[in-house]
C-alpha cells in the first residue's frame, strides 16, 4: 500500500511539493512517500504474495457473513485496503470528550465538547448495496445523521 500511495503521489515528491503539506512528522504521508522510494522490487513482489493470501482469507471470512460492524478498526482497514472490500463509516451518536493533544492524549484541563462517535460497516466484494441499505437503516434508527457538532 505504501508503494502504491507513493506512486500515486510521485509528482508531489519529485517536485518537492510534498514539503508544503502541513504535517511533516515521521509517520506523515510526505515521509511515507519518500521512504517508499527505497523499497526494492523483491519487497514489492513479496508484498503482492502476502496480499494474495490476505485476499483469499478475507474472501473466506466474508463469505460467511452479510457484513461486519465495528468501531473504526485500523487493522481491518489495512486488510481491506489490500483486498478491496468496501466499507462505510457513519455517525452512531455523540459523546462528551476533552480535546486531544498532539500525541492523541486527552487534555485533562481542556474543555469538554460534543463529538461524533462512528461505526464502520465492512462488506463483501461487489456488495456495496448491502452496506448502503444497512447503513441507511442504521442512520434512520439512530436518528443522528442530521446532527452536526458545534463549530
Amino acid at each position: 500500500m505504501l508503494a502504491e500511495a507513493a506512486a500515486a503521489f510521485e509528482q508531489l515528491t519529485l517536485t518537492n511539493q510534498d514539503d508544503q503539506l502541513k504535517w511533516q512528522g515521521k509517520e506523515a504521508w510526505p515521509n511515507t512517500f519518500r521512504a517508499a522510494r527505497f523499497l526494492s522490487a523483491v519487497d514489492l513482489v513479496q508484498a503482492e504474495r502476502l496480499r494474495r493470501k490476505v485476499m483469499e482469507e478475507m474472501g473466506r471470512l466474508m463469505s460467511q457473513v452479510d457484513l461486519l460492524i465495528s468501531p473504526p478498526h485500523e487493522e481491518l482497514l489495512v486488510a481491506t485496503n489490500f483486498t478491496g472490500h468496501p466499507s462505510l463509516t457513519l455517525r452512531a451518536g455523540f459523546v462528551q470528550r476533552r480535546a486531544r493533544g498532539r500525541n492523541d492524549v486527552e487534555n485533562d484541563d481542556g474543555p469538554r465538547s460534543r463529538v461524533p462517535r462512528c461505526v464502520t460497516l465492512w462488506g463483501r466484494l461487489y456488495d456495496e448495496g448491502t452496506l448502503c441499505e444497512v447503513g441507511r437503516a442504521l442512520e434512520q434508527e439512530l436518528g443522528v445523521w442530521h446532527e452536526r457538532p458545534p463549530p
